[in-house]
C-alpha cells in the first residue's frame, strides 16, 4: 500500500512578519480566524496523508509548538528539529530531515505559513505526479511554489542527502536534481478545485493576514507541463557523497579526482545540473587560480548555462535564472 506523509516546514525566522521596533513574533503562531497558522496547516493536510511531521529549527520551538498543537486539539503530528549538516539551515535541510524521519512513498511539503491549502488540491497533486519525481505548482511567469511540492522518496531522499552535503541551500535544487518534474499550473484544474486559489496564500507579513491574496504572475505557460530531461544518476550518488566527505577530511586531491571522473560521465549523458555540480566541486578541491581550477569552473559554468537553456525553452524561467546565477558565480571564481 502506498504511504503518504506531509512535512510541515516551521523553522523560518519570519523576518518580513516583524514590525519595526516591536517584539519578535513567531509567525507560525500568529492567529487567523481564531487558530494559529501552524494548526491550520496541520489540519489542511491531515486528511490526505497517513502521517504528518513538523520540522523546526530549535528545541525550544519544538516544545512550544507541541503545547500549542495540544491546546488546539490538532491532529496528531511528529515534531523534530533540523539535522545538523555542514552548518546548513533553511528549508532544504528541513525537507531532508522530514524525509529521513518518516519513511513514505510520497511526501507533501508545506510551509507553516500556508494555512489554507485545499485538501482537494493536495489530493490532486498526489494523484497527478505519476511517473515524475516531483510535482510543483508553477505560475505562468515561471515562478514556483517551491516549498509546496510532492516528492517521490524513490529519488528525492538520496538526492536531498547529497545536496545538503554539497552545501546547497535552495530547495529548488531538488527539482533540478531529480530531472523529471510535473509543473502544475494553478490556472488549470487547480483553479476549478480552488476557484479563489486560497491554497497559495502565503503569509509573509502582517498585512498578508488581512489580504489573504495568493501571488500570481502573467506569462506564457498556463497548462501543466511534464518535463523529463533525463534520469537522475542515482548509481553515482554514493560515490559523489563519499567525495564530498573526503573534502571534509581535507583529502582535497582525492575528492577532486572523484568529482572530475564523474563529471566526465555526466557530461557525456548531458545531465547538465549534475555535471555542473561535479565540476564546481572538482574546482573547489583544487588550489585557487591554478589552470585546472579555472578549467573546472569554466566547465561548470558551461553546464549550468546548458541547463538554463533547457528551462528557458520550457518556460521554467525561475529555474533558468537559478542556473544562470550558478554559472555567473562559477565564472566570477576565475577572475
Amino acid at each position: 500500500m502506498i504511504k503518504r506523509a506531509a512535512i510541515i516546514l516551521a523553522g523560518g525566522k519570519g523576518q518580513r512578519f516583524q514590525t519595526p521596533n516591536g517584539k519578535w513574533q513567531d509567525k507560525a503562531l500568529a492567529e487567523l480566524r481564531g487558530k494559529p497558522l501552524l494548526v491550520l496547516a496541520v489540519e489542511s493536510v491531515s486528511q490526505v496523508v497517513d502521517e504528518v511531521i513538523v520540522v523546526v529549527n530549535e528545541e525550544a520551538r519544538k516544545t512550544e509548538y507541541g503545547k500549542v498543537l495540544a491546546a488546539f486539539d490538532a491532529p496528531k503530528v511528529g515534531l523534530v528539529t533540523d539535522l545538523k549538516i555542514n552548518g546548513l539551515s533553511g528549508p532544504l535541510v528541513a525537507i531532508y530531515t522530514g524525509l529521513k524521519t518518516v519513511e513514505a512513498d510520497y511526501y507533501l511539503t508545506v510551509p507553516a505559513d500556508v494555512p489554507m491549502l485545499s485538501q482537494r488540491v493536495a489530493e490532486y497533486l498526489f494523484t497527478k505526479i505519476e511517473d515524475s519525481y516531483v510535482a510543483v505548482p508553477m505560475w505562468p511567469n515561471g515562478r514556483l511554489e517551491t516549498l509546496l511540492m510532492i516528492l517521490s522518496r524513490k529519488v528525492c531522499f538520496s538526492i536531498t542527502d547529497l545536496l545538503c552535503h554539497l552545501e546547497r541551500s535552495h530547495p529548488d535544487d531538488i527539482i533540478r536534481g531529480t530531472l523529471r518534474t510535473l509543473f502544475v499550473s494553478p490556472l488549470g484544474d487547480i483553479k476549478m478545485l480552488d476557484p479563489e486559489l486560497k491554497s497559495f496564500v502565503n503569509v509573509n507579513s502582517q498585512q498578508d493576514l488581512n489580504l489573504l491574496q495568493p501571488r500570481q504572475g502573467q506569462g506564457s505557460m498556463a497548462a501543466n507541463l511534464r518535463l523529463n530531461i533525463g534520469e537522475p544518476p542515482l548509481e553515482m550518488i554514493p560515490q559523489l557523497l563519499e567525495a564530498s566527505k573526503k573534502r571534509g577530511k581535507k583529502e582535497f586531491f582525492e575528492s577532486a579526482e572523484v568529482f572530475a571522473s564523474y563529471a566526465d560521465r555526466l557530461e557525456r549523458k548531458k545531465l547538465h545540473f549534475w555535471a555542473a555540480l561535479s565540476r564546481e566541486h572538482q574546482a573547489k578541491n583544487l588550489p585557487a587560480s591554478t589552470q585546472q581550477n579555472k578549467e573546472a569552473f569554466l566547465k561548470a559554468a558551461k553546464n549550468y548555462k546548458a541547463e538554463a537553456k533547457i528551462y528557458d525553452q520550457n518556460y521554467c524561467y525561475i529555474l533558468g535564472e537559478r542556473a544562470k546565477s550558478d554559472a555567473s558565480w562559477c565564472q566570477k571564481q576565475i577572475k
